[in-house]
């Protein structure tokens, strides 16, 4: 959902704010209008008259560079630790609209805008190289695979690396006649023996781009576990069809960050 945010000055600003395919237990709440003759139930209307119609007339009229305050207010109004009343994405957005347009009367770039600092370092990046879960259509359960460039000493170096070892798993995945398909988030998306082989098979491409696993280059994973939580156990239907106590998940994540230069 993108909302424009205006000042006084007549600055604008805009934000659209992120959906993803799946979402945890725990996350804000992403309002949706659930009609399914619209969008399939994605509609957003709902959010959107939260914006017009209880939003805006506690928004408008405060100084927009009074972040923290905006952002308060935002929160009270909701009131739920989900923000499942007005919706997550009809709160950020406002929040976001309004950080645009301040920056933009202020004549600051945002990332200077908000962190009021005269020195800043980027962070490392998780790139996402291999789907599964919701993110994909094949026999992985676990739903991202990435890699961290921790040795790169600058951000461009860390895309490049990235990238170099990204090709590499395409070529390593033509060869043994899996698929080169893209799931959700831009990672391939083969069907594989097994959640760990995903794991192998990233561990090779980053050797062959002539890097060394866990010093240049880590492994990361977002397993999206909730995805498959189903009567108080893990169920791994998408590979081999077993099923995981809380105790045993734990065990299961052990042994891979034990076995896999993970961070």
């Amino acid at each position: 959902y993108k909302h424009p945010g205006f000042l006084s000055s007549g600055t604008v600003g805009k934000a659209a704010v992120p959906s993803g395919a799946s979402t945890g237990t725990h996350e804000a709440l992403e309002l949706r209008d659930g009609n399914l003759s619209r969008y399939f139930g994605k509609g957003v209307l709902k959010a959107v008259a939260n914006v017009k119609e209880i939003i805006a007339p506690h928004i408008v009229g405060l100084d927009a560079l009074d972040q923290e305050e905006i952002d308060k207010r935002l929160i009270q109004l909701d009131g739920t630790p989900s923000k499942k009343k007005l919706g997550a994405n009809a709160i950020l957005s406002v929040s976001m609209a309004v950080a645009q347009a301040a920056s933009q009367a202020t004549s600051l770039p945002l990332y200077n805008y908000l962190g009021k600092k005269e020195t800043y370092l980027l962070p490392v990046p998780l790139i996402n190289i291999l789907n599964g879960g919701s993110h994909a259509d094949n026999n992985v359960d676990i739903q991202e695979f990435m890699i961290v460039p921790t040795g790169s000493p600058n951000f461009s170096e860390a895309i490049r690396m990235s990238a170099e070892v990204f090709h590499h798993l395409k070529k390593i995945l033509r060869k043994k006649d899996y698929s080169t398909s893209v799931g959700d988030e831009g990672g391939f998306a083969p069907n594989l023996k097994s959640n760990e082989e995903a794991l192998e098979l990233i561990l090779e491409s980053i050797q062959k781009a002539g890097y060394r696993p866990g010093e240049d280059i880590f492994l990361a994973i977002d397993v999206a576990a909730s995805e498959f939580f189903t009567d108080k156990k893990y169920f791994f239907k998408k590979s081999d069809g077993s099923k995981r106590s809380s105790d045993e998940m734990i065990n299961f994540y052990e042994s891979l960050v034990q076995k896999y230069p993970i961070i």
